[in-house]
C-alpha cells in the first residue's frame, strides 16, 4: 500500500489529489493547517487528517513524528500547500510580503522534505512531489500566447521559480529519492478567485501522474499535464 502524505490537503488542488490518489488505493494523510477543515475533508475522503503547518518548525516535527508513530513510513510526499501574495505593483511591496510568501511556497518545502526524509527513506520506491508553477518559468512568462505572461504577481512567481530550481537540486543531491516539479496550470481554485479555466481535477492531472509512476522514473522534470515544459 503506497502512503502519502499531502501538505495543504483541505481544499483545492490539495483535496482533489487526495481525492484522486484514494482511487488509485493509495492511503492518503492529509495534511492541513486547519484541523477542523482538514477532519472534515479525512472524513469526506477516506483518509486521515494529520496537522502541519509548513511555516512553524515545531508543527513540522509533530506532523513528522505523529506519522512515525502510526504509518512509521510515507512513499510519497507532496509539497502542495502554497500562498499567492500581492499582485500588481512592485514597488508597493515590503520584506513582510516578500517573507510571507516565501516562508510557505519555498522554505515551508524545505521544513517539510528535511522533517519526512527519514519515513521517505523507508520505503522502497520514495517520491517527492513538488507543486510549482509555469508561473516561475522564464519561456512561459516571457510567451505572449501564454496567460503566465500577462500576470504580475512578483512574490508568487519568484516563488515557484525558486522550487523549480530547489526541485532540481533535492533531484541530484538526494540519492534513491525521486524528485519532480508538477505545474497545474491555470486552474480555478481559491488561489486565484476561482478565475482559471481548468477544472481541479485537470490541475492534478500532473501532480497524480507524478505521484503515481514506477520506479525507475525520471527525476528533476518540470512536469504539466500536457508533459515535460521548459523552465528556462
Amino acid at each position: 500500500m503506497t502512503i502519502t502524505f499531502i501538505t495543504g490537503a483541505n481544499k483545492g488542488l490539495g483535496r482533489e489529489t487526495a481525492r484522486r490518489l484514494i482511487e488509485c488505493g493509495h492511503t492518503v494523510l492529509v495534511g492541513a493547517r486547519n484541523r477542523e477543515q482538514g477532519e472534515e475533508t479525512a472524513a469526506a475522503l477516506g483518509a486521515r487528517h494529520v496537522p502541519i503547518d509548513v511555516t512553524d518548525d515545531a508543527s513540522v516535527a509533530a506532523a513528522a513524528a505523529n506519522v512515525a508513530a502510526h504509518e512509521g513510513r510515507i512513499d510519497v510526499l507532496i509539497n502542495n500547500a502554497g500562498v499567492h501574495g500581492p499582485v500588481g505593483d512592485p514597488g508597493d511591496l515590503t520584506a513582510a510580503h516578500a517573507f510571507a510568501v516565501l516562508d510557505v511556497n519555498v522554505i515551508g518545502v524545505v521544513r517539510t522534505t528535511s522533517a519526512f526524509l527519514p519515513l521517505l527513506r523507508r520505503s522502497d520506491d520514495p517520491v517527492i512531489v513538488n507543486v510549482s508553477s509555469g508561473m516561475g518559468s522564464l519561456a512561459l512568462t516571457h510567451d505572449p500566447d501564454r496567460p503566465e505572461s500577462h500576470v504580475v504577481a512578483p512574490l508568487y512567481t519568484s516563488s515557484k521559480a525558486a522550487l523549480t530550481m530547489l526541485t532540481t537540486q533535492y533531484a541530484k543531491g538526494l540519492e534513491g529519492i525521486r524528485v519532480n516539479a508538477a505545474d497545474p496550470g491555470y486552474t480555478a481554485t481559491d488561489l486565484n478567485g476561482h478565475s482559471g479555466p481548468q477544472t481541479v481535477t485537470e490541475g492534478t492531472d500532473a501532480i497524480v501522474a507524478l505521484a503515481t509512476e514506477g520506479p525507475g522514473a525520471g527525476t528533476g522534470r518540470f512536469v504539466s499535464r500536457h508533459g515535460e515544459i521548459a523552465w528556462s
